[in-house]
């Protein structure tokens, strides 16, 4: 028999072991408890997120109906990945959001040392058709940048001429730096990023390929991409990301992606605009530091002043589901 010591040890280490027990199972049934309300939560948000989703996509094509004209979308959550495209490999003409494959050129070349961006090119007006090499010029009076013409016979830097081409969309400038990177290399480039609808084959006012149907063309679904890796600054560099984008930020046409948007939400950003066509494409960076990628293209007969006022409001419903989601 034991004693009274020993019994007494005995009924206190049985206690302390029956206690640790308990204490153990409340702890993974509070564990448990955890998981379920953690889960249950998730379950909730992720509900309300597809419904919030859900309006947005509903409310950007009732809004897109309104117009007679044929729009795509192309847009990317770079946090979340969740993206909404509308027509999105339909063929459009790409006035001159072909502008930014060429940006992206001059920087990779540059990167590689072919050249510098600070290094001088002589400002001409006399370009080659790309169908028999007949000369032709631009008329100052079509080109949204007049400045340029006035340095015909005097250099600019490539720089220079690279940020006209984008932020006041220099027809001009765009021949200069075409000629000096090569339309097939943009196109390999593109090739190489996997959009392979961008087609860049000439500059800008080549009458002639143009009446052959000779165009450079693109979808929203392969700008979203240019932009995606520019904006996860995967293309050609850090560096050389960190300058294109500082560029597109002084964009000077603003109608359609920052239109409708607060002053403090930054948009870099390339446009397009022929007849019948009017584009914009870019970067969206949010104050919280959420950025995301936005295409609108349109095709369409008439003013283009409907198409233009229906893509800014379709930018700032998108806007406005990603301020719902912080």
């Amino acid at each position: 028999m034991m004693d009274g010591n020993s019994l007494l040890n005995f009924f206190s280490k049985f206690i302390k072991t029956k206690l640790r027990i308990f204490k153990q199972k409340i702890l993974m049934n509070k564990q448990f408890a955890a998981l379920i309300i953690f889960a249950g939560m998730t379950l909730v948000s992720n509900a309300q997120n597809d419904s919030k989703w859900n309006a947005m996509e509903q409310q950007v094509k009732q809004k897109l109906a309104e117009q007679k004209a044929l729009f795509a979308v192309a847009f990317k959550d770079l946090k979340t990945g969740k993206t909404l495209l509308i027509n999105e490999h339909q063929y459009y003409h790409a006035a001159s959001t072909m502008k930014t494959p060429v940006l992206v050129e001059v920087f990779k070349q540059a990167a590689a040392g072919k050249f510098n961006l600070t290094d001088s090119i002589m400002v001409k007006n006399s370009f080659s058709s790309i169908v028999d090499g007949s000369p032709f010029t631009l008329d100052s009076a079509d080109d949204g940048e007049k400045e340029l013409y006035s340095y015909i016979g005097r250099k600019r830097t490539v720089y220079q001429l690279a940020y006209d081409m984008i932020i006041a969309s220099s027809n001009l400038a765009t021949n200069i730096i075409i000629e000096l990177v090569k339309a097939e290399n943009v196109m390999k480039t593109m090739k190489e990023l996997g959009a392979n609808d961008i087609k860049v084959l000439r500059g800008v006012e080549d009458s002639k390929a143009f009446e052959k149907g000779l165009n450079n063309t693109t979808t929203a679904y392969n700008l979203m991409l240019v932009f995606e890796q520019i904006a996860k600054r995967k293309l050609v560099s850090k560096k050389a990301c960190k300058e294109m984008i500082k560029i597109l930020l002084d964009q000077q046409f603003n109608t359609i992606i920052p239109a409708q948007l607060p002053a403090n939400v930054k948009v870099a950003h390339k446009t397009g605009s022929i007849t019948g066509i009017h584009h914009d494409s870019g970067i969206v960076f949010l104050p919280d530091g959420r950025k995301y990628v936005l295409v609108l293209l349109s095709k369409f007969e008439g003013a283009e002043e409907g198409p233009t006022t229906t893509m800014a409001s379709v930018s700032k419903i998108i806007y406005d589901y990603m301020m719902s989601t912080r």
